[in-house]
């Protein structure tokens, strides 16, 4: 087992992994900037290291400046967190260079699973299900028309690099599907420097649910469930749950074969997400694989009770998977809604101004809910907050409700 863990991140997911790793009896490493030399996960670590100016090119992305701060403090692993450079293969072929592992797939996987298209010829190969679309790239707005016509619409355009629902335009005739084929280009090349344009079908009365994928490096890989993140605005998530409540045990388990189906194709280890858009009559079709630990992973955990940092540090030292696809069990349902700094009274824009107070609900301890004795555990996550109940209906109810202690007041820069 690994003696010291850097964390490549900042915030909350970079607290997220101190406190397993403390758990662990594992010592832990935090990096930062300028902007956040004050910041919790810089006070939870045990050393911390300052690694550049506020802007993430010059400190967080900075693959050199990580691996200097690995050399100072000597960690033998890196957990990247998510966001930054947790899906990029050169970081994790640096981290190989020197010898220090790192807390994710295998590079293969990454590069495999980090392009679209790609990814989708190797999920058909794998038997997975595949959107009908056109398999190849998009050269230009004669094409995407001509494209368009044959599968018929409306379709989906997407940037092949794309993601976070950045790239993305529905059309649903001629002229749509020139102009969003312009506007998928120009947002892909400035959001990614990659504008690379692909078109598939448009799903009718489209579901997002995703699913937990963990592997190790013995050949084993199952699934823990999944979340559905349906309830979005901009193609952004707004509030997950888990388990489905849309899905029956025979879809639940046809998904999570063909989720685990991909990952062993690609010979993943580590924790994954396979990503599917759900029709209005069960049908569900591979979206993308996310290549690293999701935002939302904390309402997976609350409903398993399998701690997805403490397997992935585990799988990553090497260690065989001591569960089976059989001990995953779902208790309860867990919900987990951002909180987004918008003002409702502009049709929900950033609202961007000086926060003023913020005071947080109290974390309780982690703790599984158990049928028998009805205890429950709530969560509160940075741009997050969860809640677990025994049934969805409960859950729902709850997160209605104004959180004790969740207050937050700020000016407005308008």
């Amino acid at each position: 087992m690994f003696t010291k863990i850097l964390i490549a991140n900042r915030g909350e997911i970079a607290c997220r992994v101190i406190k397993t790793a403390k758990r662990m009896g594992i010592a832990t490493v935090a990096v930062y900037s300028d902007a956040d030399r004050d910041a919790l996960h810089v006070k939870m670590a045990d050393e911390a290291v300052h690694i550049g100016a506020a802007p993430s090119s010059q400190s967080y992305i900075a693959i050199g400046k990580i691996i200097e701060a690995i050399r100072k403090t000597k960690a033998d692993a890196v957990h990247p967190g998510y966001g930054f450079l947790s899906e990029n293969p050169k970081f994790a072929e640096a981290l190989a260079k020197e010898k220090i592992a790192f807390i994710g797939p295998p590079v293969k996987a990454i590069e495999a699973m980090g392009d679209k298209i790609t990814s989708k010829k190797i999920a058909a190969d794998a038997k997975v299900n595949t959107v009908p679309g056109h398999m190849g790239l998009i050269e230009d707005a004669d094409h995407v028309v001509k494209t368009a016509r044959e599968i018929g619409y409306p379709v989906m355009i997407k940037a092949s690099a794309g993601g976070g629902g950045k790239g993305m335009r529905i059309a649903w005739n001629d002229e749509e599907a020139r102009q969003g084929f312009q506007s998928s280009k120009n947002e892909a090349k400035s959001s990614f420097g990659d504008d690379r344009i692909f078109i598939e079908k448009f799903v009718s009365e489209p579901r997002h649910i995703e699913i937990q994928v963990l592997g190790d490096m013995h050949g084993n890989t199952l699934y823990l469930g999944e979340r559905e993140c349906s309830i979005q605005r901009r193609n952004q998530k707004v509030i997950e749950e888990a388990p489905s409540p849309f899905l029956d045990a025979t879809t639940r388990k046809a998904m999570g074969e063909q989720a685990v189906a991909l990952a062993k194709a690609v010979g993943y280890a580590s924790a994954g997400t396979v990503e599917f858009i759900v029709d209005g009559a069960r049908n569900f079709y591979f979206l993308e694989m996310n290549t690293r630990l999701q935002v939302e992973h904390p309402v997976t955990e609350l409903i398993t009770g399998i701690d997805i940092v403490e397997q992935m540090i585990r799988v990553a030292a090497g260690e065989k998977l001591k569960i089976k696809q059989s001990d995953v069990k779902l208790n309860g349902w867990a919900i987990e809604s951002r909180l987004y700094a918008e003002d409702p009274y502009r049709n929900f824009l950033p609202s961007i101004g000086r926060l003023i107070r913020y005071r947080p609900p109290a974390e309780g301890r982690a703790r599984r809910w158990l049928h028998r004795s009805q205890r429950h555990r709530r969560v509160r996550r940075w741009r997050n907050f969860g809640v677990l109940r025994p049934d969805d209906r409960q859950a729902v109810h709850v997160g209605r409700r104004p959180r004790a202690g969740d207050r937050g007041d700020g000016q407005s820069a308008r």
